[in-house]
């Protein structure tokens, strides 16, 4: 088993950033590969970076590409999503979520744990 918890979560005017934390326990985490998705209500979980469990390869959504980034410490057991240039479309609850695979999907059926998410709230 993998508990992930996020954190980071909260309200930011439309430009302003936040930076979201996943911690994680349980297992090696550097044998995962981890990923952020997003959903609002009544739409479907949504693919936003993904990183290879080393951190050496990334996949970012093209809705977030120049304004995201993700990365994570290994030896802290920690993934980060850096957000800036928030935009009020990038309001949602933001999970954190791990495969025991080296590469991250953006297909969110092929993760193995997730955690409870944290509310992101952008306002225009």
């Amino acid at each position: 088993q993998v508990q992930l918890v996020e954190s980071g979560g909260g309200l930011v005017q439309a430009g302003g950033s936040l930076r979201l934390s996943c911690a994680a326990s349980g297992r090696t985490f550097s044998d995962y590969a981890m990923g952020w998705f997003r959903q609002v209500p009544g739409k479907e979980r949504e693919f936003v970076l993904g990183i290879s469990r080393s951190g050496g390869s990334t996949v970012y959504a093209d809705s977030v590409k120049g304004r995201f980034t993700i990365s994570r410490d290994n030896a802290k057991n920690t993934v980060h999503l850096q957000m800036n240039s928030l935009k009020p479309e990038d309001t949602a609850i933001y999970y954190c979520a791990a495969r025991r695979a080296t590469f991250s999907s953006t297909m969110f059926r092929t993760y193995d744990y997730w955690g409870r998410g944290t509310q992101v709230t952008v306002s225009s």
